[in-house]
């Protein structure tokens, strides 16, 4: 059996390695440099204020968005998740959503549903879960408010025909889960007609954890979610009511700013091929007894799948990878009990392998000859 040159499979729960300029960028930030982010007038600050512009810019072009003052850092996608739906002020009203949705998205819709009678409905899709969007009409009724769409799933990689489904939903507004697909694919908020983007720094764009963020289309439509000091409008006890500061209460996490900003300026060139991606899944999907969850049309693929086996609980393959060949992978419903119940594999979950920028072709090989000795090919 060839060797592995990178056995970390788990790309979908954190990127790693991340890229060296990270760590040298938040120890420099921590040693050298310093300083808070528009709260004062000197050159510590002002270093700091742009490198903070800097990434936020960044990342406004990763999004496909032109307006960079829209862009919001949170600590994470779940914060940037929860500022827009408790932002918009729903309230007696239906929300629709795709059947892959984290966690992120539906604890905080559940928590509506009881508090504010807002109901969620699945948009029409496929057995891969791919929306299908000539049938969005046939669920959409003048109390549809929102639709919220996984970009790619975090349980079986697929992703999404956005521009599709904003064809069909018209002026409805669309928010769009990125934390799996930016960074790895494409997204083009401004040609798509995205009104609201939540994404992290720590997966696919290979950054520190404790950075993500969101993008409002419509600053003046979303209350603000955290309230407090923001060094903008500091003699009024109301926030300020422009973008970011409308959002950005509170001393933002520059070092891992810093870190993310190093991240996206630095990124590895992909080493493994979709065409590679591609032959893996086929040959595990003639497996006997083993099920891969994955898109169906090989187009719709991102660099995730999973798999679930007859005799093999998802637990029992984690752990025989890591004991027998040190990989490194996932088990569980991966905190989208959804996603599972619609592939009928809740509550066991899957085995999820989740690839990143490093992982090389030979890596994939590697990979499909291990999986068919474990399953007995």
């Amino acid at each position: 059996m060839p060797c592995f040159l990178n056995t970390y499979f788990d790309n979908g729960s954190t990127s790693w390695p991340k890229p060296p300029e990270v760590a040298q960028a938040m120890s420099d930030f921590l040693l050298k440099e310093g300083g808070t982010y528009g709260r004062a007038a000197y050159g510590r600050v002002y270093q700091t204020s742009m490198m903070v512009e800097e990434c936020r810019n960044e990342l406004a072009g990763l999004l496909g968005v032109g307006e960079s003052s829209n862009v919001v850092f949170t600590a994470n996608a779940t914060q940037g998740i929860n500022a827009i739906i408790s932002g918009l002020n729903l309230q007696d009203c239906d929300v629709l959503v795709s059947p892959l949705e984290h966690n992120a998205v539906m604890r905080p819709l559940e928590y509506l549903k009881q508090v504010r009678n807002v109901n969620w409905h699945f948009l029409p899709a496929g057995e891969d879960g791919c929306i299908i969007p000539e049938k969005i009409p046939q669920v959409i009724s003048s109390k549809t408010k929102l639709v919220i769409v996984n970009h790619q799933s975090n349980v079986n990689g697929l992703v999404q025909p956005i521009e599709e489904i904003k064809e069909f939903i018209g002026t409805i507004p669309l928010m769009l889960d990125v934390t799996q697909s930016l960074g790895s694919i494409a997204v083009r908020g401004d040609q798509w007609g995205a009104d609201f983007i939540a994404f992290t720094g720590h997966k696919g764009l290979l950054g520190p954890t404790g950075t993500g963020g969101f993008f409002v289309r419509y600053p003046d439509g979303l209350l603000s979610f955290w309230r407090g000091g923001t060094g903008s409008r500091s003699g009024s006890f109301e926030m300020p009511p422009f973008s970011p500061d409308k959002f950005e209460a509170g001393t933002h996490n520059t070092v891992g700013i810093a870190g993310l900003l190093a991240a996206i300026t630095n990124k590895p060139e992909l080493k493994w091929t979709k065409d590679h991606l591609d032959n893996l899944i086929t040959a595990l999907q003639k497996i006997r007894g083993l099920k891969v969850l994955a898109a169906k049309n090989p187009g719709f693929r991102g660099g995730l799948f999973s798999v679930v086996h007859e005799s093999l609980t998802p637990s029992e393959i984690a752990r025989r990878l890591y004991e027998e060949y040190h990989i490194e992978i996932r088990a569980g419903l991966h905190c989208a009990p959804q996603a599972h119940q619609y592939f009928s594999t809740f509550p066991s979950g899957s085995a999820r392998f989740a690839l990143s920028p490093y992982h090389s072709n030979e890596d994939l090989e590697c990979l499909r000859g291990v999986l068919q000795e474990v399953f007995g090919y």
